[in-house]
């Protein structure tokens, strides 16, 4: 049965998202173990309706679920009869103290028949009897477990009464961007426009209540896109609405002491304020709210009791080492909105006569909240301050300092100019929307040419890595036109850019008209392959510089060097080399892409590394791609820009693949992925799925290909990354062969590798020859692979892969007569010596073994077949060790490697039978990690996870997390493979 004391459903279906299978492992557990949890998160977060999704999932047995009454004159006991009535349990509580004894008693009678799970709502509200008893109760169902699961909500914007404390604590996380653009769809019936769906999921980071009141607050025509927002989008209206009920009867001394608080927060953007600050300015505010000096203060997470004459803290704030932090994020926003403009400015003042630099961007942004009007010194300082690279800023905190310049600046070209500063900030810290939000406001004013020309330049950045391609290369080339008169080099620079930008849509000819000195094409625009797989393989980099470039004063991206004479040539033999490998002219390619690849920039930047990387990559020289990725990776780390971290981890995933270490660029890919997300960056991430359904399609881990090439072909599909998609369905023909399904591979690899409009990238398609090759021999389709070798051997003479001549001969002996196919592997195998990796050299081994078996040369298939198995099992390769066994099985050899099917023994040693996916699955899991935890760290789905798991559950033979644990626990302690 369920029991519901309030009338109609939840407001809002709650979406588990990401969660959803740590939330049933949670019910399952409670249903076969009891146990408690307090659900808790910020003012809108959805608890009411978490429990109404808990309560509606849990089948086992019955639901008692009550909400607290509205506050009235406190009953005793009178929560505790609202359970009791709900559940028609009726039963006399006692008044001296074991009234939770005898509440036990009842949820334990009322599961022995079956598991009984009670969803209590809003616990604090019930009366402190009631809430005395129910801690008690639940206090021993988490001592004892049992048949009885308890879920109870409080609010997190305080402490958790001393009645629940100890008992374990579950937080309620923000909805994922997808469930929030979903929830919106839903409660404007699909009729809003995507771009200010994106600003409402922005502005209401994740709480489901501030969005639906974001929506509600917006007028038909304003959701359609049709008329300007409302700035601030959250205002303190729609804020009040959501958290407001939260600071009812605050006094006036603590209200002072969280708009403090709020303010000193909003100048840093840290999510605490040092408590000496704050206390300084509440004196200067006239001493009515009174912070604790350090060395009276609480300990931290200590509740301190509301009081007005003893100058203790809210119970909405924590004191901590000497800092303060509001307990919710979106109560600091509502305090803030919710302030008469005349006390927001006296608290900024006070907050800046407070600090200890008055010329510090913290004290000049509080200094510039305190004014209602154009500024222009003020704004020219704050700038000048922000674009100092000698001070140790956050970008973010410079982003918020030039936009603040902008904003009191009265002349349109400096704003224009300021802002765009900001946009770069914002960019470098890893928020691309922000970044175009900035470059819609420079925009906004007239502004020279040049002016335009920085944020049409910086606009290409961004969009190139978050954006349609198409639209990136129109803002370079118009860009490039709008700074040719201030300076040649920044001209090219947004030239290399729109050329970037059409690599990256895989336009050849538009890249190479880009590339040429007088916007030109030649008369054969593309007579060879293009021998080069790389991310977008020029300079790339957002135009950021030093961390605190401001707007005039910064380097371009890419190859770029000091100014002068140095930085035009760099640029040039960058674009040069560029449009020679394009037009497969390696003779002219090599001179200067090497003098690009030999320059040595400073470790501080990052931007100019990654192009070395570049230049290194056309070339094919992949340790030194690697290098100089991995140096710009340390940069970008050291310089806090977190935009540049994901692009550094896709050039040196993309060097790793080129050297044949699949599981060396998985670890960068996943790293990448990660960083991508973070930073927003979808088509930097859609390169590092690629990536990883690469690196799975090698490892045979079918379902990951699936998901990583699905999340690749997502991505560039709306926004035309024509390389990424190439590379996506490139893994999941590899896929397709490993798992000995030839047919397959040749029908979803044929339109990407032969000669017409569906070819794949031009970068790309070459390098899935090999697999394409070796599938229609498999399939017995010869005809078609030949059409396409020869042009695979222009590839290969190009020398830029090493891997190519082995690769070569591998393919000519697979459709060569027999005769001349011995030689041919011969010869194959000989070139695999000259090159590292295992994979590719197992591939021709296991080809030779098979032609050799099928000639009845037993003996040397044999042979060619173990050194196939050895090298697969070495580089993890799954599905081709299982081929290479079946092979030795048909030879009448007795395998023992990977691949060969054993009876299952319950033993460490077993672990070497799992995949490398499902091994770190298997160690996450045995360290006490839920499915979801193991989804965020391997950058994949939970559903994915649960695919593996239970893959790993059959092949060891066990039964359950435990026995696994302690299964890993003894294989590390036995030296077995993890």
């Amino acid at each position: 049965m369920t029991g519901q004391t309030t009338p109609g459903s939840a407001p809002l279906r709650y979406r588990p998202g990401p969660a959803r299978q740590e939330i049933a492992e949670l019910l399952d557990g409670l249903r076969t173990d009891g146990g408690v949890r307090v659900v808790t998160g910020d003012p809108g977060c959805g608890r009411t309706a978490f429990l109404a999704f808990a309560a509606r999932s849990f089948r086992a047995g019955p639901v008692w679920h009550v909400r607290a009454d509205p506050p009235r004159p406190e009953r005793p006991h009178g929560g505790l009869r609202t359970l009791l009535r709900a559940a028609d349990r009726p039963v006399r509580l006692p008044g001296d103290g074991t009234a939770g004894e005898v509440l036990l008693g009842v949820l334990r009678a009322a599961a022995a028949a079956s598991p009984l799970l009670v969803c209590v709502d809003d616990v604090h509200r019930w009366d402190a009897a009631s809430r005395a008893a129910l801690g008690d109760a639940a206090a021993r169902v988490h001592a004892t477990g049992g048949r009885v699961g308890l879920l109870l909500s409080v609010p997190g914007h305080r402490p958790v009464d001393r009645q629940m404390a100890g008992l374990p604590v579950w937080r309620l996380a923000p909805l994922t961007p997808g469930d929030a653009a979903a929830l919106v769809d839903e409660a404007t019936e699909g009729t809003v426009d995507p771009a200010v769906r994106e600003e409402l999921v922005t502005e209401a980071e994740g709480n489901p209540a501030l969005l639906l009141a974001l929506v509600r607050h917006l007028s038909p025509a304003q959701l359609r896109g049709r008329r300007a927002l409302p700035r601030p989008l959250a205002g303190a209206e729609v804020l009040a609405g959501v958290a407001g009920g939260c600071l009812t009867g605050v006094p006036p001394d603590h209200a002072d002491l969280l708009l403090a608080t709020a303010a000193a927060v909003r100048a840093t953007g840290e999510p605490d304020a040092d408590a000496g600050l704050v206390r300084r300015a509440a004196g200067i505010l006239g001493g009515r709210a009174a912070v604790p000096a350090p060395e009276t203060a609480p300990p931290a997470g200590a509740r301190v009791q509301l009081s007005r004459t003893t100058g203790s803290l809210p119970e909405t704030l924590v004191l901590a080492d000497g800092r303060l932090r509001l307990r919710s994020a979106l109560l600091g926003r509502t305090v803030y909105a919710g302030a008469p403009p005349g006390r927001r400015r006296a608290v900024h003042r006070a907050l800046a006569e407070s600090l200890a630099d008055p010329h510090g961007v913290p004290a000049l942004l509080h200094r510039s909240w305190t004014v209602t009007g154009p500024a222009p010194a003020l704004a020219a300082e704050l700038a000048a301050t922000a674009a100092d690279p000698a001070s140790a800023l956050p970008p973010d905190l410079r982003r918020a300092a030039h936009a603040r310049a902008a904003e009191l600046t009265p002349d349109d070209a400096e704003r224009a100019h300021r802002y765009t500063a900001a946009a770069r900030q914002a960019l470098l810290a890893g928020d691309p929307a922000e970044a175009l939000r900035l470059l819609d406001a420079a925009r906004s004013r007239p502004a020279p040419a040049s002016v335009r020309g920085d944020a049409e330049l910086l606009r290409g950045a961004v969009l190139l890595a978050d954006g349609p391609v198409d639209d990136a290369r129109e803002s370079f080339l118009l860009a490039a036109g709008l700074l040719t008169d201030r300076s040649r080099e920044e001209a090219d620079t947004a030239v290399l850019g729109a050329a970037n930008a059409a690599w990256a849509a895989g336009d050849l000819t538009a890249c190479l008209q880009a590339l040429a000195p007088d916007g030109s094409l030649p008369r054969d625009p593309a007579p060879v392959p293009v021998p080069t797989v790389a991310p977008v393989p020029a300079a790339d980099a957002p135009p950021a510089g030093p961390v605190g470039a401001d707007a005039g004063g910064t380097a371009p991206p890419g190859p770029a060097g000091p100014t002068g004479p140095t930085r035009s040539a760099l640029l040039r033999d960058h674009r040069d080399g560029m449009r020679a490998v394009l037009l497969g002219r390696f003779d002219l390619a090599a001179a200067p892409l090497r003098r690009v690849v030999e320059w040595d920039p400073p470790a501080d930047e990052p931007e100019r590394l990654l192009g070395s990387a570049a230049a290194a990559l056309m070339l094919g020289e992949v340790t030194a791609a690697r290098r100089s990725g991995a140096r710009a990776l340390a940069a970008a780390r050291t310089l806090g820009s977190a935009a540049l971290e994901p692009r550094a981890l896709e050039y040196l995933a993309y060097a790793e693949l080129r050297a044949g270490r699949h599981q060396l660029a998985r670890t960068h890919a996943e790293e990448g992925l990660r960083t991508a997300r973070r930073t927003g960056q979808r088509n930097t991430a859609a390169h590092h799925h690629a990536v990883l359904a690469l690196a799975a399609s090698i490892e045979g881990e079918r379902e990951l290909v699936a998901e990583h090439a699905a999340a690749a072909l997502g991505t560039a599909r709306r926004h035309g990354l024509a390389q990424a998609a190439t590379l996506a369905q490139w893994a999941l023909a590899r896929a397709d062969l490993g798992a000995g399904r030839p047919q397959e591979a040749v029908d979803r690899l044929g339109p990407l590798v032969r000669p017409g409009a569906r070819r794949g990238h031009f970068a790309v398609w070459m390098l899935a020859v090999p697999c394409f090759v070796e599938a229609a021999a498999l399939a017995g389709r010869p005809a078609h692979a030949r059409t396409v070798l020869e042009d695979f051997a222009l590839w290969a003479a190009c020398r830029a892969d090493p891997q190519a001549p082995a690769q070569l001969l591998r393919c000519r002996a697979l459709l060569a007569a027999p005769e001349v196919a011995d030689e041919l592997y011969l010869r194959a195998l000989d070139r695999h010596e000259e090159t590292a990796g295992d994979f590719e050299r197992a591939r021709t081994e296991l080809l030779y073994g098979k032609w050799l078996r099928r000639r009845r040369r037993l003996g040397e298939a044999r042979a060619r077949l173990g050194e196939a198995l050895m090298g697969f099992e070495r580089c993890g390769a799954h599905p081709w060790g299982q081929q290479a066994a079946a092979e030795l099985r048909a030879n009448g050899a007795a395998p023992g490697g990977a691949g060969t099917v054993r009876p299952a023994r319950h033993g460490p040693g077993e672990l070497s039978r799992l995949t490398p996916q499902q091994l770190r699955i298997a160690r996450c899991v045995a360290e006490g990690a839920t499915n979801r935890e193991v989804a965020l760290s391997l950058s994949v789905s939970t559903r994915t996870v649960d695919y593996h798991l239970r893959n790993v559950f059959a092949t060891l033979g066990v039964r359950s997390r435990v026995e696994l644990a302690r299964l890993v626990e003894q294989a590390e302690k036995t030296g077995a493979q993890l």
